[in-house]
């Protein structure tokens, strides 16, 4: 993938009025993603890169005026289209994704606390995320109002991916039948989990564990910094059922049944966690997988947009602002997986703060 200014943000639609503006917008957001990347937070901080990067900078950009203010920054950033810049997204998920076919998509919503600091509960701004689990590449987002959300908003963000091939992979919440007609019918597969919210097909489901013997099962553990925990996976073949309950999850081939259990520092626990998948597989250690790799979504991706980019701190809620921060944190945290050290991503972004050379190895990638 080259270093291009031009092209990395030439699909970016400028709010602006033409002829009324002093700094290009390419020049705009190219310092924006050089700041998060070198461990910067907020408009401030754009600035302050820009002034400290002055030559450095001139090298890549025009910078007709010089570098924007902070003030510039914010209103850049609350003006501009979410849906323009999650086209730079896309694209980034292009360059690094080739194929999905067979991969995993996991489907989850992130709570942006600091943009809603006096929300309680579901309540806020929530963002919607695609992530891809092998690549670790998020592809999509959207932003919701309220948790509640997202059952309207998944097929929408669906719609705007290319999906056919792939694994659907979502929590409880998107468990309707519409969302699994609307994967089918994109030509993917799906695996989603299942809850109290859908009380009629679990109670099914579990009646049909308890009575049924299940031929397949696979069962994994797992030991690390004194947390002990085992994952049962048993599955069900419906290929012959006949049952109203089952029939309304349109292509539906396999049950379920995950029971986790956990010990942490003699502290225990069991949870029994039931999904329906497309997928037609005996194999009970790839669906256990699946519901392990699902989890993917929190630990590399929203994990680090809280504790590496301080996500949850930023107060930033003017107009479009938290999901175009939150989308360019995203890119941020992407470039900077890629680079091959051993350092943290922490200290990879601290070290390309200090070194230019660093920095354009994310830039490059």
């Amino acid at each position: 993938m080259g270093f291009n200014v031009e092209k990395l943000f030439d699909e970016v639609l400028d709010p602006r009025i033409v002829g009324r503006c002093d700094h290009k917008l390419c020049d705009i957001l190219f310092i924006a993603l050089c700041t998060f990347i070198c461990n910067g937070e907020d408009y401030g901080d754009m600035e302050l890169f820009g002034n400290e990067r002055y030559d450095w900078l001139k090298s890549h950009l025009e910078l007709p005026n010089g570098i924007p203010s902070k003030f510039t920054f914010e209103r850049a950033f609350s003006a501009i289209s979410p849906q323009s810049l999650a086209e730079v997204l896309e694209g980034e998920g292009a360059n690094f994704v080739k194929d999905l076919m067979s991969k995993q998509i996991c489907i989850d919503g992130k709570k942006l606390k600091g943009s809603s600091p006096k929300s309680k509960g579901n309540s806020g701004i929530y963002l919607l995320n695609a992530w891809v689990a092998e690549d670790k590449i998020c592809i999509g987002q959207s932003r919701i109002g309220t948790k509640k959300n997202e059952i309207t908003e998944i097929p929408k963000l669906l719609e705007n991916l290319s999906i056919e091939g792939a694994i659907i992979s979502i929590d409880a919440i998107g468990t309707q039948t519409a969302i699994v007609e609307q994967i089918i019918e994109q030509k993917a597969d799906y695996f989603l989990a299942l809850k109290k919210n859908q009380k009629h097909t679990l109670e099914y489901i579990e009646d049909s564990f308890f009575l049924e013997k299940t031929a397949f099962i696979n069962e994994e553990w797992e030991y690390d910094h004194g947390r002990f925990e085992t994952r049962k996976c048993s599955i069900l073949s419906i290929d012959n059922t006949k049952s109203p309950t089952l029939e309304k999850w349109k292509d539906l081939k396999t049950l379920i049944k995950i029971e986790a259990a956990r010990d942490i520092k003699g502290k225990k626990s069991k949870q029994n966690r039931y999904y329906l998948s497309s997928i037609s597989s005996t194999n009970a250690a790839y669906f256990n997988q699946l519901a392990r790799k699902h989890w993917g979504i929190e630990n590399h991706l929203h994990w680090h947009l809280d504790v590496s980019f301080s996500e949850d701190k930023c107060r930033c809620r003017k107009g479009y602002a938290p999901e175009n921060l939150a989308l360019f944190r995203k890119i941020a945290l992407q470039r900077t997986s890629r680079i091959e050290d051993k350092l943290s991503i922490k200290k990879r972004r601290y070290k390309a703060s200090l070194n230019n050379l660093y920095l354009e190895k994310s830039l490059l990638i």
